[in-house]
C-alpha cells in the first residue's frame, strides 16, 4: 500500500491497534510483491511512463534509464524514470539520490520536485519529503498525487487531521480516485474510525481501477473488524486461498492479543446508527496531472 499510517492515538489501546493496523497491512501485502509505489501516474510516453511488472523486465528497465541518467546526470526524463524504477527496487536511498542530482539542477520543476519528494517519503526521510512536496505544486497548478503523499507523509508523522484534509482536496481534484480513497480509508482505521474506513475503502474498491494493494487494505480493515471470512474471501482475489487465510489468521491472532479490537467495538456501540458521509468530491477548480501506481 502507498501509505503507512502512524498516529497519535491517546491510551494504552491506541498503540496495539496502531501496531495491529501496521503488522496487518505488512502481511497482507508482503506476498502482492513489487506493487508498492508512493505515487506516479502511468502512461505511454513521457516521464512518467509506465513500469514493467516483472522482477527481471524492472531490472533491465532501470537499467536502461541508470544508462541514460549516467550519459547526462540530472536530466529530468532520466533521472524520474530511474528513480521510480529504484523506488520499485526498493533501493530507496539511490532513488533519493538520483533525484537529488535532479532537483539540484532544477529545483523550481514541479515534477521533480514531485518525484523527489516521493523517494524521500519511501526512503522514510519524512520531514525533507513534506518540506520538498510543499513546493511540488502551486494553487493555481495543484497536483493530486502530490497531494495524496503529502496526506500519507502527515499520516506517518501522527497528523490525521492534515493527513485527511489533504485526501480531502486531492479529491477535488480527482473525484473518485481509488489510491487516494485507499489512502484516507487507512487513515480513517488509525484514527479508530474503523467503519468509515471501511465505507472509503469499499468506495475505493468499486472503482474499475482499483488494484491488489486497495482490495488487500479494505481486507484488512474487514478483519480488524471481526469480519474475517469476507477479509479472506476478499484477499483470495489477489493470492492463494492458503495465503489469504495466513493474512486474517495473523490479524485475528493480534486481535486476540490486544484490546484494541474489543475497545473500538464498545464505542462504536455508543455511537448513533447513521451512515457517515462520504468525503465530498466536488470539481476541481483547476486540472491537472500527477503520479501513483
Amino acid at each position: 500500500m502507498s501509505i503507512n499510517p502512524l498516529g497519535r492515538l491517546r491510551g494504552p489501546s491506541s498503540g496495539k491497534l496502531r501496531a495491529l493496523v501496521l503488522f496487518g497491512a505488512l502481511t497482507l501485502l508482503a506476498p502482492l510483491g513489487g506493487c508498492r509505489d508512493m505515487g506516479d501516474i502511468t502512461g505511454s510516453i513521457g516521464p512518467t511512463q509506465a513500469l514493467p511488472t516483472s522482477p527481471e523486465e524492472l531490472r533491465a528497465y532501470a537499467e536502461t534509464w541508470g544508462k541514460r541518467f549516467d550519459a547526462n546526470p540530472g536530466e529530468k526524463t532520466a533521472s524520474i524514470n530511474y528513480a521510480r524504477a529504484l523506488r520499485a527496487l526498493t533501493q530507496n536511498s539511490q532513488a533519493v539520490a538520483v533525484m537529488q542530482a535532479a532537483a539540484a539542477k532544477a529545483p523550481k520543476d514541479f515534477d521533480i520536485l514531485g518525484a523527489y519528494g516521493k523517494a524521500l517519503a519511501d526512503a522514510g526521510q519524512l520531514e525533507q519529503a513534506r518540506d520538498v512536496l510543499t513546493r511540488s505544486y502551486t494553487p493555481e497548478r495543484p497536483n493530486w498525487e502530490d497531494m495524496s503523499v503529502q496526506g500519507s507523509v502527515a499520516d506517518q508523522l501522527g497528523d490525521h487531521l492534515a493527513a485527511q484534509q489533504f485526501y480531502t482536496d486531492a479529491l477535488k481534484i480527482a473525484p473518485g480516485e481509488p489510491k487516494v480513497l485507499s489512502n484516507l480509508g487507512l487513515s480513517y482505521a488509525l484514527t479508530k474510525k474503523l467503519p468509515l474506513a471501511e465505507d472509503t475503502l469499499r468506495r475505493a474498491v468499486a472503482s474499475p481501477r482499483a488494484d491488489s494493494r486497495i482490495r488487500q487494505n479494505l481486507a484488512l480493515v474487514l478483519a480488524l473488524q471481526g469480519k474475517f471470512a469476507e477479509a479472506q474471501t476478499l484477499g483470495e482475489q489477489d493470492m492463494s486461498a492458503d495465503a489469504a487465510a495466513a493474512n486474517v489468521s495473523a490479524i485475528r491472532e493480534m486481535i486476540a492479543q490486544s484490546n484494541s479490537w474489543r475497545d473500538i467495538q464498545a464505542i462504536d456501540a455508543k455511537k448513533p446508527k447513521h451512515k457517515p458521509a462520504p468525503p465530498t468530491a466536488a470539481a476541481p477548480p483547476l486540472v491537472i496531472p500527477a503520479p501513483a501506481g
